[in-house]
């Protein structure tokens, strides 16, 4: 990263703190959530939030803040990316780095069920809040919703989801919602990624809250995306995930976003992160799915 970027940073966090709320009231919103290409691209930024910093073999890939920064700059340069996804850490920098403007921003908001603890099911909001993400004047908040019917703390963690999702309503702000079943493996949460478990994840999510008219799913990418994506009527943006195979990844993405709810992606670590290395290749493949 620049050292004139980080000294920008540094600079305002230490001397002028002020200046984050300075720069989100005077950023240029986005006009749409859609581009011009009519769908959603989203990056996405929140993984080391939870602890889940690794990236392929590498288990400390995103921790180096400055890499991660530099390559969402990048990210966010390519035509066709409409917007990103983070916790507030991470889009206060990019607040303050001024790359914002024009774009869609979903501020991440369940993060303490960090990766590989116990509790990981106890997925408490220690992000954003509905209150902040509108006084901030961002589009939505997104929450990560893991269903599993063997963890007891499952009950209060789709509690506390349902009532994101009304308080997000209730401003006209989208409610980003990531479900999944998951179960505990030998001490391990695992999503289950068949078509009937995801199905069953998307309806559940579904009927969370009292108003649905702002919600929208963040969903993975598995086989029979037809079956998927025709169980809610909810518009939906498709995941990532980390991909090991990016020629069978891009032709799954470019398969799904033709069902009609399909309504764009949202992804990070494959395209910051990419086999190759090479960030704004990859964001301009994924851009051209659309």
């Amino acid at each position: 990263m620049q050292s004139e970027k980080l000294s920008r940073i540094v600079s305002a966090r230490v001397g002028d703190p002020g200046a984050i709320a300075a720069a989100a009231a005077r950023r240029i919103r986005a006009t749409s959530l859609l581009g011009e290409h009519g769908k959603a691209m989203i990056i996405a930024a929140d993984h080391p939030a939870r602890g889940a910093n690794g990236v392929g073999s590498d288990p400390t890939a995103m921790a180096d803040r400055f890499e991660l920064l530099d390559r969402l700059c990048t990210a966010l340069e390519r035509p066709g990316v409409t917007g990103v996804l983070a916790t507030a850490d991470i889009l206060e920098d990019l607040l303050l780095l001024g790359v914002l403007d024009g774009k869609s921003v979903f501020g991440s908001m369940n993060r303490a069920g960090l990766a590989g603890s116990v509790f990981e099911i106890d997925d408490r909001f220690t992000g954003y809040d509905a209150e902040t993400i509108a006084a901030m004047r961002f589009d939505g908040g997104k929450m990560l919703t893991r269903i599993a019917l063997d963890d007891p703390a499952t009950p209060a963690a789709l509690s506390a989801t349902a009532r994101a999702v009304d308080e997000l309503n209730d401003r006209r702000l989208i409610a980003m919602v990531e479900p999944f079943m998951s179960a505990w493996q030998d001490g391990t949460i695992r999503n289950d990624l068949s078509t009937d478990a995801v199905v069953k994840s998307v309806t559940i999510a579904s009927g969370l809250g009292r108003r649905t008219a702002y919600t929208w799913l963040k969903l993975p990418v598995v086989a029979g995306m037809e079956r998927v994506l025709a169980s809610s009527t909810l518009p939906a943006l498709l995941l990532g995930g980390e991909v090991t195979d990016p020629q069978a990844a891009f032709a799954s993405w470019g398969k799904a976003l033709k069902q009609p709810t399909a309504q764009g992606l949202v992804v990070g670590r494959s395209l910051l992160y990419p086999v190759g290395g090479d960030v704004a290749g990859a964001v301009d493949k994924a851009v051209s799915l659309l």
